[in-house]
C-alpha cells in the first residue's frame, strides 16, 4: 500500500512539473508579445489621412511588425516633398515604451512613454541634443477620440519642461483607400 502512495506521489509531481514547463496543450509557448501591455497604442493602427486646421497635412500608416512585439509608423506629407518612419517598442524587463523617429531630411528624435492617461492616450518625451551643445525637451501626445479618430499634438520646451510651444497639432481621420 505505502509503495503504491509512493508511486501515486512520484507520478504527481513529475506531471506537476511537466505541466509547469510547458503549455496545456503540450506545445513550447506561441512566439512574438502577446502580454496586454503591447497592445498600450492598438487604438493608433491604422492607415490615417492627418489634417491640420481642416487641410490635408500627410498620410500615416501604423501597423504592428515583428509578431506584434513593435510598431512602425510611416509618416508622407501630402505634397510628398517629406517622409518620415518611427519605430515604437515595449521593453518588458522596465515595463516601458520607447520610440525612435528618423525623417528623410535627417533629425532624430528618441523618447519614451511617460504618461497615460485615463481617455486612453499617451505621452512620449524626449530630450533632443543640438549640434551647438544645447537641447531641448519634445513630447507627443496620441489621444483615441470618438469615431475611431486620434489626436496628436507635439510640442517643444526650451526651459526645461516650465512652458511648452505646440509644433504640430494633427487629426487622423481613418483613410478611404491604403496608400502605398
Amino acid at each position: 500500500m505505502r509503495t503504491i502512495r509512493l508511486i501515486v506521489i512520484r507520478l504527481a509531481l513529475l506531471m506537476f512539473t511537466l505541466s509547469s514547463t510547458s503549455n496545456v496543450s503540450g506545445q513550447s509557448p506561441i512566439p512574438g508579445c502577446h502580454d496586454p501591455a503591447y497592445g498600450k497604442l492598438d487604438f493608433w493602427i491604422g492607415h490615417w489621412d492627418v489634417y491640420v486646421d481642416g487641410k490635408l497635412d500627410g498620410t500615416d500608416v501604423v501597423e504592428k511588425i515583428l509578431k506584434d512585439c513593435a510598431l512602425v509608423e510611416n509618416w508622407r506629407e501630402a505634397d510628398g516633398s517629406g517622409e518620415g518612419k518611427s519605430l515604437f517598442y515595449y521593453v518588458a524587463a522596465t515595463k516601458s515604451w520607447k520610440q525612435v523617429w528618423v525623417t528623410d531630411a535627417g533629425p532624430l528624435k528618441e523618447k519614451q512613454l511617460i504618461a497615460e492617461f485615463p481617455d486612453g492616450g499617451v505621452r512620449f518625451q524626449g530630450e533632443i541634443p543640438h549640434a551647438d551643445g544645447k537641447s531641448h525637451l519634445d513630447r507627443t501626445t496620441l489621444t483615441p477620440l470618438p469615431g475611431g479618430k486620434v489626436h496628436q499634438v507635439i510640442e517643444i520646451s526650451r526651459d526645461g519642461g516650465k512652458s511648452w510651444q505646440v509644433t504640430y497639432d494633427g487629426q487622423y481621420v481613418a483613410a478611404h483607400a491604403v496608400r502605398r
